[in-house]
This record gives structure tokens, sequence and C-alpha cells, in this order.
């Protein structure tokens, strides 16, 4: 086990460790040697600083995401399920591959491949699910003496639950999700199929709770729809990415940070919405960070859904779906904001984006990938499964978890309205969830 550093933040004891891992896990097996070029996998070990001496049992935490990397603690009460991960648990938070200090994959790595993107299409798919759980099923049997651990999956995290309960269930004693339960079998056409009603729905719940915010978003995009307009980035700034605005809006509290960045949009007197307005500097720095992406971020988003052998490509699902509500045509007044949904044009304007183009039009024709669900032995399973399902999650369609928890053995669900999609990060969730697993007996062999 390399230590790399060994430090406190406020309240918290931490490890930064890392090892190697197989960038193809082809031909070798989790816990064991393996050849090939291999990536670091980086992660953490936190404590509270009175058990940094106690063999405390381990929790492992799922980053959303997908191309999340573990939280970075400011302390035990920044994150309300670390601030109770650790009354009773060593918290291990990993760098899911490609992402923060485990090998990170940004465009300085995608540009230097093959131009015609089969190279990189080759690569992002060592970045899904199948090689994700392998690389902490290996972590968990190599570095901690393969003992049996806990798991807590947030969002993409709850996917890599269910893959991990279908490739690696002898490795986990509990399992815990938040807002993450993805539909078996899985389909992206059909996922957006549920989330792009949702998308609406938040539109207009957003524009009842901030009605002015009706005019200025239309003043916006008609600004928008005559002339060019440039984000400091150089990237230009079209109606399409004005509507990426919405995909804050599954969590607490975005209407409010979107209103605010919709409130300093015009430059001309007092600021009220004008389409001969110059839009602020400002609004446009706002609007470039609110919806410019992390590097694996969009590139994977809609291959979370390919498991195995699929009858057809994905062939950029989002977009097919949106051509199926003109609702979200730009020139549509009230102006819909979409939600989590990747689009072709994103990686023909972000800069950022742009080298993974020739990979992404390889990818969506690809029919081939890894094992993600293994529905039978989801089927059969006999690790504890306790889930929050948020009811009105915009980002994962609460009826889809709901059918996939009928057919996953041992599970349970929490159902609630009162959170959204980031409600672990409060005081109340995990909570609730640790303690409704603590009494049906599913800890008894921890505690």
């Amino acid at each position: 086990m390399t230590l790399l550093s060994e430090y406190y933040v406020p309240g918290l004891h931490i490890e930064d460790r890392s090892i190697k891992v197989p960038l193809d896990w082809a031909g070798h097996e989790p816990g064991h040697g393996f050849d090939g070029e291999s990536i670091s996998l980086f992660y953490r070990v936190v404590t509270a600083p009175e058990h940094v001496h106690d063999d405390l049992p381990l929790l492992v935490f799922l980053q959303g995401g997908p191309g999340g990397s573990g939280p970075r603690p400011l302390g035990p009460s920044s994150d309300g399920w670390i601030e109770e991960a650790i009354k009773h648990f060593r918290v291990v938070l990993p760098d899911q591959r490609g992402t923060g200090r485990s090998s990170r994959v940004d465009t300085h790595v995608i540009e230097g491949m093959d131009g015609d993107g089969k190279a990189g299409a080759a690569f992002l798919k060592r970045f899904l699910a199948d090689s994700i759980v392998r690389d902490f099923e290996h972590l968990r049997r190599t570095e901690f003496g393969g003992a049996r651990w806990v798991t807590l999956g947030q969002s993409y995290g709850g996917f890599l639950t269910l893959t991990y309960l279908s490739l690696f269930p002898q490795g986990v004693i509990v399992s815990f999700t938040t807002g993450g339960i993805p539909h078996v079998p899985a389909d992206a056409t059909d996922v957006y199929r549920h989330t792009f009603p949702r998308m609406a729905a938040k539109t207009k719940q957003f524009y009842e709770r901030y009605p002015i915010d009706i005019e200025r978003a239309a003043a916006v995009a008609d600004i928008l729809q005559s002339r060019k307009v440039t984000l400091p980035n150089g990237d230009p700034l079209t109606v399409e990415r004005f509507q990426c605005l919405g995909s804050d809006f599954g969590m607490k509290p975005s209407f409010e940070r979107v209103h605010w960045i919709l409130d300093q949009a015009f430059l001309d007197g007092d600021g009220s919405a004008s389409t001969s307005a110059e839009l602020s500097d400002e609004f446009l720095s706002s609007v470039m960070d609110a919806t410019s992406s992390r590097p694996l971020y969009w590139p994977l988003q809609e291959f979370i859904y390919a498991n195995g052998e699929l009858e057809a490509p994905i062939c950029w699902a989002a977009q097919r779906v949106r051509g199926e509500h003109p609702e979200f045509a730009g020139d549509i007044r009230p102006l819909n904001f979409t939600g989590e949904a990747m689009f072709p044009w994103m990686f023909e304007q972000e800069r950022a984006l742009r080298p993974f183009k020739p990979a992404m039009d390889v990818l969506m024709e690809d029919t081939h990938f890894g094992t993600i669900y293994d529905a039978d032995q989801l089927a059969r399973n006999e690790v504890p499964l306790q889930a929050a399902v948020y009811f009105d999650d915009m980002y994962v369609d609460s009826g889809l978890q709901f059918d996939t928890l009928s057919r996953v053995g041992r599970s349970h669900y929490w159902t609630t309205n009162e959170f959204e999609h980031d409600g672990v990060h409060g005081s109340v969730v995990f909570k609730h969830l640790f303690d409704e697993a603590l009494n049906r007996g599913d800890l008894e062999e921890l505690f």
C-alpha cells in the first residue's frame, strides 16, 4: 500500500494512497498480478481523529458521475453523510479511473490519439463501470486484506453498486444507494423518454418561483439567435448551450443559482431584460462556468447504459428523444431548459470537448461493450441493498428505479420527495438508511 501523505483537515484524519491497476482488465482478475499498461488508482482513507487507531469496518464511497472524482472534504460537517459515516467506519474515497488524481484523462490525453477516433473510442471504453468496479475490487483484495466492505453509491455510484453486486457480490456486506438505481435492462433512449418530460416540469417550476425569469430567459435566447456571442474561453454561446443551465435543476438550490445568473445578464439601464442590451461579462462568465463539463462527464454520459452486446447502437439517444419534444426548440417561449443530456453540438462548440469528437462518432455506432449488469445475479442477490429513491428525481426516474428494485433480491427502498438528487449531502439521508439497515439486522456482523 503506497502512502503518499498523511494529514488532518479540521475534524478528519486523512491518508492519501495510490496503487496501480491495469488499463485493460481483459484477461486479468482483481487481486492478482497483471501485465501490460497500467494506470494509477488514487484513494483516500478518512477517519475521525478519535478512531485513527481503531480497526473499524470499511465503507467505500462510489462517487456520482460518470467521470466523477471522490469528495475533497472540508471537514465532517461539510458533507452530511461523511459526518455520520466516520462515527462507524473507516471511509475510503477513491477517485474513479481517469478522474482527480487517478491517471486523469482530459483533452491532452485524447488529442494525442489517432484522428479516425478508433483508438480514442477503445480507450474511453476502459473508463466505464466494468473497469471501475474491477479497480475497486482489486483495491479491496490487495490493500485491505480482502475484508468485505460496505458500499455507498450516490447517483452514478448507484449504477456502480448494481455492477458490483452483479460481478463481485462476495466483496460486499451491505450496499446503500442514494438517487442512483439504474433501469435494468438498460436503455438510454428509454431513460431520456422518461427524463425529458421531467426537464420541462422542472423548468415550469422554476418559472413559477421566479416569473421575472420568463422574460429574462426569452430575451437572452432572442439575443443569441440574432447575433454571435462568445464566452470568455472562446466558445460560442448558443441557445442550446444556454438551455443547459437546466442541468442543475435537480439539485438544491439550483433554481436560485440560475435566477441570480439571469439577474445580472443585461448591461443597459437598471439591468432589466432587453433584447437591445449587451450581455454582461459577469453573466457570460457565470454561464461558461455553469455549462462547462468535466472531461469524462459528457463523453461517457450515454454509455453508462451500454450493457454487453447491444441490439442497436446508442446513436445520440438524448438528441433523438429531444427531436420528439418540439417544446425544447430554441425559438419556443417560454424557453425550456434541458437537464442531464448530451448532444452532438457539444463536441463541436465546446473547446474542451472537440478532441473527443472522432471517438464519440465511433462509439455512437458501436454495439460491443462490457457487461455491467447481470439480471439473473441481481435477482438472486443476497447482499442487503437499501436505496433512497427521490420521487421527483430529474436525473434518475423514480418509476424506473422502482421497477429495477422489484427484481433485485434483498432490496429495500425509502421513497421521499423531501430531497432533490443531492440529498445525501445533508444530515438526514444516509443516517436514515443506516438506521434502517441497523434495525433490520443487516449490519449485525459489524455492530
